[in-house]
């Protein structure tokens, strides 16, 4: 019985120093204006996820795009570009929906 409880623990520890090693590097600091909906985490949690699935759908848009005017190959370049532009304006805007404001460090 105590064995596991060691054990436990020791998992515990573990994971409370590994959680220390995640990178927040490129991660904006969120301004809350007026009275945040959710607390930063979860907004900016939220967010990502409707960036990612409009960056997925931007992406899927310009391929059919490209097939139906009859281009043989889409550009890559250009549909990553369109794609990433389209995930900013998505998180800015949801973002901007949960009460904060978004603050790069560059």
């Amino acid at each position: 019985m105590a064995v596991g409880i060691f054990r436990a623990l020791g998992v515990v520890a573990m994971m409370t120093a590994l959680a220390g090693c995640i990178d927040h590097a490129n991660e904006p600091v969120l301004l809350a204006i007026g009275v945040p909906v959710n607390p930063p985490a979860v907004a900016n949690s939220i967010c990502v996820t409707d960036g990612n699935a409009m960056y997925n759908e931007a992406k899927r848009q310009y391929e059919l795009r490209a097939q139906l005017t009859g281009y043989a190959q889409a550009d890559a370049l250009e549909a990553e570009t369109i794609a990433r532009a389209a995930a900013h304006r998505q998180y800015a805007a949801c973002i901007s929906g949960q009460g904060y404001r978004t603050l790069y460090a560059n």
